[in-house]
């Protein structure tokens, strides 16, 4: 029973600001508009400070695992594989097929990532989530410009693409956080004590704000008719992606349990709201990013409280071949 009183402690706050968030969206009429300086704030601002906070005080050991981070790639590439397949065979439409691509592989690992992995896991699993974030942003945000691009060749060349991406890639504001953190980690900088407790309120306000919006974001998208497609695309978010984590972390090496349990609860949360961001971007599949993010998020109330269950309880055992 406390195992249970302990894990609704964990989750109940998380998804209860993201039902608050819902509740305003539909009971307090503002315009969508009017979350673009939140979402600003978030992106640019607080975000990039709790990922700062996140690894400056890792050893760069932890942060150079390669062989981590290709076993948590190639787990994402292959749920971007299997929810590419089922949103071709729906639609038959490249465009289409890359969004459903992103809605089953891509986690809500910036929003709700960090603080639910630190509040079960604690600080050890921090430069699991680090690494995490860092490549699988890499990687979709690699391949949505390529394949978008192929799908429309009068968009842009693919020169022009590439250097778009290298561009986006240098310039993102959680990646510079990234570099900043691993250069203040390698040498042992550390923040002034004004400038230090500015950061330190940064990174706590962004989990709660990054939450409101999610639930706001979804009140205002409402769901039409069900694409066909999302019940696949949400069982391999929340089913087959965690599950691919832990069989190939399993299979290339003994990470221990913080780091390998980090990537599954990562591979289990959610859709990420940036889908929207992105289907809006290229005006492809806005209603299919919709659907996929609420199902998601609603189906992730009972799948992921049932992963962290089996992990806090130890009921599965964090390598397979061991």
């Amino acid at each position: 029973m406390s195992d249970l009183i302990g894990l609704f402690n964990l989750l109940a706050p998380f998804f209860g600001l993201i039902g608050l968030g819902f509740f305003c969206g539909k009971v307090v009429r503002q315009p969508e508009a009017g979350l673009a300086w939140m979402q600003f704030f978030l992106i640019y601002v607080a975000l990039p400070c709790l990922f700062y906070r996140l690894i400056a005080d890792k050893s760069l050991d932890e942060l150079t695992n390669w062989a981590f981070v290709a076993a948590t790639t190639i787990g994402t590439f292959t749920a971007f594989s299997l929810s590419f397949a089922a949103g071709w065979r729906h639609t038959r439409d490249l465009p289409q097929s890359v969004m459903q691509g992103v809605a089953g592989s891509y986690s809500n690992v910036g929003y709700m990532g960090p603080p639910l992995i630190l509040g079960a896991l604690g600080s050890d699993a921090s430069a699991a989530v680090v690494l995490i974030f860092v490549f699988d942003n890499l990687l979709l945000f690699t391949l949505v410009p390529l394949l978008m691009s192929w799908a429309d060749p009068e968009r842009q060349t693919l020169g022009a693409t590439l250097r778009r991406i290298v561009w986006r890639v240098l310039t993102h504001p959680f990646n510079i956080a990234t570099a900043v953190g691993a250069v203040a980690s390698y040498w042992h900088l550390k923040l002034p004590v004004a400038a230090d407790q500015i950061v330190t309120w940064l990174s706590g306000a962004a989990a709660p704000c990054a939450l409101f919006i999610m639930g706001v974001t979804v009140a205002l998208r409402p769901l039409g008719r069900l694409p066909g497609e999302v019940p696949a695309l949400v069982f391999v978010k929340l089913i087959l992606h965690p599950l691919f984590a832990w069989v190939l972390l399993s299979a290339i090496g003994d990470f221990g349990p913080a780091w390998t349990y980090a990537a599954i609860i990562m591979a289990a949360l959610p859709p990420a709201l940036n889908i929207f961001v992105i289907s809006t971007q290229y005006n492809v599949g806005v209603e299919r990013a919709s659907a996929c993010v609420l199902v998601g998020t609603l189906a992730s109330i009972v799948t992921l409280t049932v992963v962290l269950y089996l992990i806090k309880t130890g009921s599965i055992p964090y390598d397979l071949f061991s």
